[in-house]
Parts: C-alpha cells; structure tokens; sequence
C-alpha cells in the first residue's frame, strides 16, 4: 500500500509540473480590458463563429463630397498627404483615376498628419479578378494611431478565420455582419475612434473604443479594445503620444483606396 500510494503522489506531482507551464500560458498576470467575450477565444480561432452574409445596399456608390470641416487625405489626384512608414520617403503606391492602388512589396504608407480622436472615411476595393483565398485575397489595412486595425479584406464567398474578415478589429472582434461588396465594387468604411488615454507614468486610464459602419451596416458597436491589434497574440496596451498618423498596410495585393477623409473629434 505505501508503494502504491508513493507512486500515486509522484504522477500527481508530475502532472502538476507538466501543467504548470500550461495554466500559466493561458492566464494573463494583466488586467483584462475589452468584452470578455473575447477572451473565450483564442485569436484568429477557425472555430469562433464567423459574421453572417449580409447583402448591402450601398455598394459601388459614387464617392460623395467631404464635409465642410474635414481634412481631406485623398479626394483623387495625389499621395502628397502621405509618405513610406517605413523612412518617410514620398509614397510609390500607384495614382490612378480617382483611385490609389497598393503596390507590392513597397511597404506601408501613413498621414504626414496626426490624428487621435476621429471619424474616418476610406472607400476601398479588393482586385475585380480573385487571386488566393482567406488571407491571401483583397488583403490590406487600416491602422488607426498606426496601431489598432480595421481590417480590409475581400471576404466576399471567401472563408477566413473570424476575427480577420472585412470590418473585423483585427485579432478582436469580428464584425457583427460580413457586408463586403463583390470584388471590384468599391465598399465603405465609415469608422468613429476614441483614442486611449494614458497618464505621465504610462498607465492607462481609458482603452481606445472603435465603432465602424461597412456599407452602411454596423458591423461595430463601440467595442473596447483589448490592447493593439496583432497577428496571433494579444499585446497589451503601452503608453504613446496622444496623436499619431493613420496607417495603409500593404499585404502584396492591389487594393484600390479612394476618398478617404478625416474629422478630429473634440
């Protein structure tokens, strides 16, 4: 009976040891900020439940004009407002009619402007000819604070994890619908952003809060982010300026951007 129970208590101890590594992986020492929903999940899951299809009703519009107190970033002739994130050089996307085009393998572009609460326009098309499937399609990126993503992707008839497809806050949340246009049909993004608030020792006082309408849809309801957006993992939160540029991620596939305009909220 002692040998058995001396057994007994060493696979015990060594199945704690095994876990320990484990358990500690899984539990966050940071305070949780954001829906714990999203904690359920973890990111980029293939098994969180992914938006159902919703036709909208307002694809491919013509562009209509900014209003009267807005900095327009692109109304259609040039990149002058933006330049290379990576050296600040003159952007080398392409100009088109109207439109600029991501070219592969130049990098990201961001505002020469700083914006910290906005309301931000950006129209936005995914190539007519379909090229790749999840992640690999229509792919690019609008980083607000060149830090926290809404997500541009052709997730039309496109299977993608849930927390990457058009209108999702990256690694985040999914959007509520997937109301993505047909390929080559320009979608709408109209996103209204609460930065975060940090005070001088760099704690956060207050999470950034995103809401974005897609084509009309709310397919984000002020939903308070867990931190930056990131590609499988889940940073937290670090102390930056109150005002930072607008990002476009090029992720080698030629989306086409028009129309994109900024409101700083008071």
């Amino acid at each position: 009976m002692r040998i058995r129970s001396f057994r007994h208590t060493n696979r015990l101890l060594l199945g704690l040891m095994l876990a320990a590594p484990l358990l500690s992986s899984c539990q966050s020492t940071r305070p949780q900020v954001g829906d714990p929903e999203v904690y359920k999940w973890a990111v980029h899951d293939p098994n969180r439940p992914v938006p159902t299809a919703v036709t909208p009703g307002q694809c491919d519009r013509q562009p209509a004009p900014a209003p009267s107190d807005a900095v327009v970033l692109f109304g259609g002739d040039d990149l002058s407002r933006w330049v290379s994130a990576k050296d600040g050089a003159p952007a080398k996307w392409k100009v088109g009619d109207g439109y600029f085009e991501v070219v592969k393998g130049t990098g990201q572009i961001q505002t020469k402007q700083e914006f910290g609460d906005m309301q931000l326009h950006v129209e936005w098309a995914s190539p007519k000819e379909v090229v790749g499937e999840s992640q690999g399609r229509g792919n690019s990126g609008i980083f607000l604070m060149n830090t926290y993503e809404v997500q541009v992707l052709d997730t039309y008839n496109n299977k993608t994890y849930a927390d990457g497809g058009a209108g999702s806050l990256y690694g985040q949340y999914p959007p509520m619908a997937n109301v993505t246009c047909k390929p080559g049909e320009w979608n709408t993004y109209d996103i209204f952003f609460r930065a975060p608030r940090f005070d001088a020792g760099g704690k956060l006082l207050k999470p950034a809060y995103v809401t974005v309408v897609h084509n009309g849809v709310l397919v984000q309801d002020h939903v308070e982010l867990t931190g930056p957006t990131a590609h499988k993992e889940r940073p937290a939160y670090k102390a930056h300026p109150a005002k930072l540029p607008i990002g476009l991620q090029d992720h080698n596939n030629p989306v086409r951007f028009r129309n994109i305009w900024v409101r700083e909220l008071q």
